[in-house]
């Protein structure tokens, strides 16, 4: 049977001896960040993650969603009263703003505990996380009256929120939208029009559903600069905060899906619903992009998750499945045969997932921390700094770690053998849960594309030379650190080779932009590569520094290190020769010809 065991140690690891989150006490939340409040927090989230969600997980898996008679959905059992947990606990209020009711702890804290839940159980932490992300962009981009209103309930979790964006012509393309806005004498607006894949667009957790609807007003421009942002609650709501009449919307069916089967992908049917306009007419994107990037970054901790669930498993199976003998010899004479765990290849894979998950969490929490710093730091060039990272490392994380995380959740049922293609082992459901992560919230080949085509040239490129600066000062500084070595010359190398791509799509993207979208991805999963082995030089002087002999973790962090940058990192050097070549072969083939 599957299991889930929270990685707490290595959480601490991170956020305490890597970032030293401590050292910013003098920022608003974390002065009340204490070590030892942190460490509760962590553990605490543990035990709901793996005593609460994690049993539900496979329940939901099996059981689904449904869609009753009247429009309504019911959630899987078990997940109601989960939910009911969760508010009661005030995670949802963790790291949100003190003024409209949250607790206001750093953000990065609460990445952690994000991942605890995705691992536990995916499904569930979707309707919690995209309420954050609602509230986050009415926060934005909405009035005091709104944030009143919505807000603070949203906050305690007693209402929850979405997004409401694609149309059956319409994904990527936001441009295509239908969806049509009427203004109404008293100020609101009469919203029709059918949305469609809207996570926890009706469910039965929340005593309200505040849906962020994407939609053209009447006589407005064509394309992507006519679109305005409207809030349409489920429910509307009195002058007193009591909830009124139903609105004029309702489910019209339920997707049926690869995964995520205990999260309820509605379509959504407005029919002269009541909306209000949030920020200025034709500005929706806008604001909605806080949205989606709240939502990028948790699609980006998915994929991680997802792994690290996946590994655990694949590394108990591992230990326990006797099959074949070393090829050294017997390992455990006693027994019929050798776990698999001797076996080179099965090692490669457990290796390959450990150096993969430990180096993104480490990307994603150290990210994190630069969206704390963005909004709380009183320096602005270190606000400027955290924006800018913000802004350019967010399709990296959501590519490059779903990318490496479906990958790592199908080494993971490779290991287990038929076994893992069973529903027995548990393995297979987080490999379709997976799957989704590559796909919403802007394709992976969306993100790449918005890394080379924006992202790199914001400012002239100053984020990401700010970002190789930043590793030649980590070089630099520990150059004279022989026990290092082993890290920092292969981060140099393939900083070099980072910086070699980048001049190339700055030569050859301008000259022919089908370069820079032939390169996109190869660019993407370069930086992706990079990024990590910054992540593990700097876990590796951490680790130098704190290992004594008594504490095995040290060493075997210094163990993993060593294996991504001998045995993975140079695939980054693949990924460059790839990207130069440019977009004449892709592009040769005729259309008919495919």
């Amino acid at each position: 049977m599957p299991r889930y065991k929270a990685p707490v140690r290595d959480m601490q690891f991170v956020l305490h001896e890597l970032l030293s989150i401590e050292n910013y006490s003098n920022l608003p939340g974390f002065s009340d960040a204490s070590p030892d409040l942190v460490d509760q927090i962590l553990e605490g989230g543990a035990k709901f993650a793996e005593d609460v969600l994690f049993p539900l997980n496979k329940v939901g898996d099996r059981e689904g969603c449904t869609r009753n008679a009247d429009g309504t959905v019911t959630t899987p059992t078990g997940f109601k009263d989960a939910y009911k947990q969760l508010v009661e606990a005030e995670w949802l209020s963790l790291s949100a703003d003190p003024e409209y009711g949250g607790q206001g702890l750093p953000a990065v804290v609460n990445v952690a505990l994000n991942e605890m839940q995705s691992a536990s159980n995916m499904a569930f932490s979707m309707y919690p996380g995209l309420t954050h992300g609602a509230y986050q962009a009415l926060l934005a981009g909405g009035s005091e009256e709104q944030k009143q209103t919505y807000v603070t309930r949203m906050i305690n979790g007693g209402w929850s929120g979405t997004m409401n964006l694609t149309e059956p012509q319409c994904g990527t393309d936001l441009g295509l939208i239908k969806t049509k806005a009427i203004p109404q004498e008293d100020g609101s607006y009469k919203i029709t029009g059918q949305k469609i894949w809207i996570s926890g667009g009706e469910q039965d957790l929340s005593e309200n559903i505040i849906h962020l609807v994407l939609a053209r007003i009447e006589g407005a421009p064509e394309g992507i600069k006519g679109i305005s942002l409207f809030v349409v609650p489920k429910y509307l709501v009195n002058e007193d905060g009591s909830l009124g009449e139903r609105n004029t919307m309702q489910c019209g069916g339920l997707e049926e899906k690869m995964g995520i089967h205990g999260n309820a992908t509605c379509v959504m049917n407005y029919d002269d619903a009541k909306g209000w306009l949030v920020g200025e007419e034709h500005k929706g994107m806008r604001t909605m992009f806080v949205m989606m990037n709240e939502a990028r970054l948790g699609v980006g901790l998915q994929g991680l998750a997802q792994a690290d669930i996946a590994y655990q498993n694949a590394a108990d199976f591992a230990r326990d499945r006797l099959q074949s003998r070393s090829l050294t010899g017997p390992a455990a004479p006693e027994k019929p045969a050798d776990p698999i765990i001797v076996h080179p290849d099965v090692r490669r894979m457990l290796m390959d997932s450990r150096a993969f998950i430990e180096g993104a969490r480490a990307f994603i929490l150290w990210t994190a921390l630069y969206g704390d710093l963005e909004h709380k730091s009183p320096d602005e060039k270190v606000r400027e700094k955290a924006s800018d990272y913000m802004a350019l490392m967010t399709p990296v994380l959501k590519g490059f770690l779903t990318d490496h995380g479906f990958k790592t959740t199908s080494e993971c049922l490779q290991l287990h053998g038929g076994i893992g293609y069973t529903e027995e082992m548990g393995v297979e459901q987080y490999m379709r849960d997976a799957r989704i992560a590559l796909i919403y919230e802007g394709t992976n080949g969306i993100q790449a594309l918005d890394l080379v085509g924006r992202k790199l040239a914001a400012n002239g490129g100053r984020a990401i030379f700010t970002f190789f600066g930043e590793i030649d000062d980590f070089i630099g500084e520990n150059s004279d650190n022989d026990d290092l070595k082993f890290a920092l010359e292969p981060l140099k190398d393939i900083r070099e080779k980072l910086q070699e791509g980048t001049m190339w799509l700055m030569q050859n993207g301008m000259a022919n932009f089908n370069n820079a979208g032939a390169a996109s991805t190869d660019y993407m999963h370069l930086f992706g590569y990079t990024a990590l082995a910054y992540m593990w030089a700097m876990m590796s002087k951490t680790a130098l520094e704190k290992k004594d002999g008594s504490d095995p973790f040290y060493e075997n962090k210094l163990i993993t290190a060593r294996y991504y940058m001998e045995r993975i990192l140079p695939r980054g050097g693949a990924h460059l020769s790839s990207l130069k070549t440019g977009a004449d072969n892709m592009m040769a083939l005729e259309a008919e010809a495919f």
